[in-house]
C-alpha cells in the first residue's frame, strides 16, 4: 500500500507537496472546491514545478464547475509541466457543489463528461453539446506541443453507492472514498472488487484509495485535544454539516452516523436551523468543512464523534488500523494535511516509515 496526502487547496500548496514528495509519499490530490478553498488547477502548476516525481491529481473535480474542453486543457497543459504525473480524479459532488447550496448531478451526466475529456487527451475528435447545441470539437494544435496528450493521465472515481461503483468498473477507473474505519472500509472494497469482477476485469488491476483524515496521538492524549481537534475535528464535522444539509435542506445523506452520537448531531442540527441567511443556511454550514472547527460547532465535536469519524489514535493503534486496510486490498492511504497543521505530515510520515 502506497500513500498519499489529500490538501484543502491553497495556491502554496507546493510546500506540503514538496515536502511530501521528500518523505516518500507517491501521490498529492488537490480539492476541487471553488467557495472553500484555492483553484487546484492553479495549485497543481506550481506543484508541477517543485516536484519531479510524486504524482497530481484532482481529489476530485466536479463536471458541473468547469466545461469538459476547459477541463481537458488543464490536465492536459499540466501534462507538459510534469508529464505521466497526472491523475483525473472526478466524482459526482459534495462539497464543491453543497457549498454553492446544491445536490450531487447526475451519474449519466459524469459519465458524459469523463467521456468527453478523455477523448480529447486522446486527441479524438469528440461530439459534445454546448449551449445546447451538438458540436465536434478537438485539440486544433498538439503538434505544437504545447500541451501533453502523449502521456496517460489515469482516471479515478470518487463513489460510495452502486451506480457509481458500477461505473468505476465499467470504465475500469482507480476508487477513490473516505474512510473511517477498517472493517467499514474493508467490506465496501470488498463491494467495489465484486462490481469490477462482474464486469470482466482482473482484482489485480483494481487500485483502491483510502482517504482520511486524523490525528497521530502522543501517549495519554485525549481524542478531543486542541490538537486532534484541529486535525481531525473537520472530518467530524462533515458528519454534522450532512446531517443539517438532510434536515435542512433536504439533500441525501449517504453516510449516517452511529445512533450512539446523535446527541451531538441532534444539537448541531438545532443549532444550524438558526443559520442566517435563512434561505441560504449552506453557507454558514459549510464554512471551514474539511479546514477547520467553526467556534459554535466545537462543543459537538466530541471524543466519540472524533473516534468514529477519523483515523485518530496513538502511533501503534493506527499502525493496527492501516495494517487492516492494506490487508484489505487498499492501494493507497490518502491522509489529509489540514490548512495551517502541516507538521502533522512528519507524524504520518513516521507511521508510513514503520509499516515499511
Amino acid at each position: 500500500m502506497q500513500w498519499g496526502i489529500a490538501v484543502p487547496t491553497d495556491a502554496t500548496s507546493w510546500k506540503i507537496v514538496a515536502r511530501a514528495e521528500e518523505l516518500g509519499f507517491a501521490s498529492a490530490w488537490f480539492y476541487d472546491t471553488q467557495m472553500l478553498s484555492a483553484d487546484c488547477f492553479v495549485a497543481m502548476g506550481a506543484a508541477a514545478m517543485k516536484t519531479s516525481r510524486i504524482r497530481l491529481g484532482t481529489g476530485v473535480l466536479i463536471p458541473s464547475n468547469r466545461i469538459a474542453a476547459v477541463t481537458a486543457n488543464a490536465f492536459a497543459s499540466l501534462n507538459k509541466l510534469a508529464p505521466g504525473r497526472i491523475d483525473f480524479g472526478v466524482g459526482t459532488g459534495f462539497t464543491g457543489r453543497r457549498a454553492m447550496g446544491l445536490g450531487a448531478i447526475k451519474m449519466s451526466d459524469m459519465e458524459e463528461y469523463i467521456r468527453v475529456v478523455q477523448g480529447l487527451l486522446h486527441n479524438e475528435t469528440v461530439e459534445t453539446e454546448i449551449e445546447g447545441k451538438t458540436r465536434k470539437i478537438r485539440f486544433l494544435n498538439p503538434e505544437l506541443g504545447l500541451i501533453n496528450t502523449k502521456d496517460e493521465v489515469p482516471l479515478f472515481i470518487s463513489a460510495y453507492g452502486p451506480r457509481g461503483m458500477d461505473l468505476t468498473a465499467k470504465l475500469g477507473a482507480g476508487w477513490m472514498a473516505f474512510v473511517t474505519d477498517p472493517t467499514g472500509g474493508a467490506h465496501w472494497l470488498a463491494d467495489m472488487r465484486a462490481r469490477w469482477e462482474k464486469a470482466g476485469r482482473a482484482a489485480s488491476d483494481l487500485s483502491a484509495v483510502a482517504f482520511a483524515l486524523g490525528c497521530v496521538l502522543q501517549d495519554g492524549e485525549a481524542y478531543d485535544s486542541d490538537r486532534a481537534i484541529a486535525q481531525a475535528g473537520p472530518r467530524a464535522a462533515v458528519m454534522l454539516h450532512r446531517l443539517a444539509d438532510e434536515a435542512l435542506m433536504g439533500l441525501p445523506n449517504s453516510t449516517p452516523p452511529s445512533s450512539a452520537l446523535a446527541g451531538a448531531i441532534a444539537g448541531y442540527v438545532e443549532l444550524a436551523r438558526g443559520f442566517e441567511p435563512k434561505d441560504a443556511p449552506y453557507l454558514e454550514n459549510h464554512r471551514g468543512h474539511l479546514m477547520f472547527v467553526k467556534p459554535e460547532e466545537r462543543k459537538f465535536i466530541t471524543a466519540d464523534l472524533i473516534r468514529h469519524a477519523s483515523f485518530t489514535g496513538t502511533e501503534a493503534e493506527l499502525k493496527t488500523r492501516l495494517e487492516a486496510l492494506r490487508a484489505a486490498g487498499y492501494t493507497e492511504f490518502a491522509i489529509q494535511i489540514v490548512p495551517g497543521q502541516e507538521a502533522a505530515i512528519e507524524d504520518w510520515a513516521r507511521i508510513k516509515r514503520a509499516m515499511g
